[in-house]
């Protein structure tokens, strides 16, 4: 195949992938390193540590940018609890009319989003009003210098 019959990348690919890297650079700001990992990875889209590589986690990142009351998972989310496992689910509010964007980060851990899921015959979601109150919350993390 060549370059020029490629077929154009998906937009929920692409808001995906913006997702990650707004991510990263919102822990990399904080202080964490912080490494998105390959599209192959399973459960995983970033690999962040604290500044002395004793705490390490794997971040999954959900992002939304025309529907902002939940987030679609995929089944396997209820069995990957671990402490140092947590999602990020991410908005992206743009206003054409103003110009602007907002971005809203709900950081929550695996725990808490497998007891919240719903699930349906074919999909699977967390509710905004199931995490709210984990928006902005870094500290789920805790420290980058601990």
């Amino acid at each position: 195949m060549k370059l020029a019959d490629t077929p154009p990348r998906r937009a929920g690919h692409m808001t995906g992938m913006r997702g990650v890297y707004l991510v990263s650079a919102e822990l990399a700001r904080l202080g964490f390193i912080v490494s998105p990992t390959s599209r192959s990875a399973i459960g995983a889209d970033i690999l962040a540590t604290n500044q002395t590589c004793t705490k390490a986690f794997s971040v999954q990142v959900k992002t939304n940018a025309s529907t902002f009351g939940f987030w679609l998972l995929g089944k396997k989310a209820q069995k990957m609890v671990s402490r140092t496992h947590i999602y990020v689910l991410v908005n992206i509010r743009s206003s054409k009319k103003a110009k602007t964007e907002a971005i809203e980060f709900y950081i929550v851990p695996s725990k808490v989003l497998a007891a919240n899921m719903k699930f349906g015959e074919h999909w699977c979601q967390i509710n905004m009003s199931d995490v709210s109150k984990y928006r902005d919350k870094w500290s789920v993390f805790g420290s980058p210098t601990a």
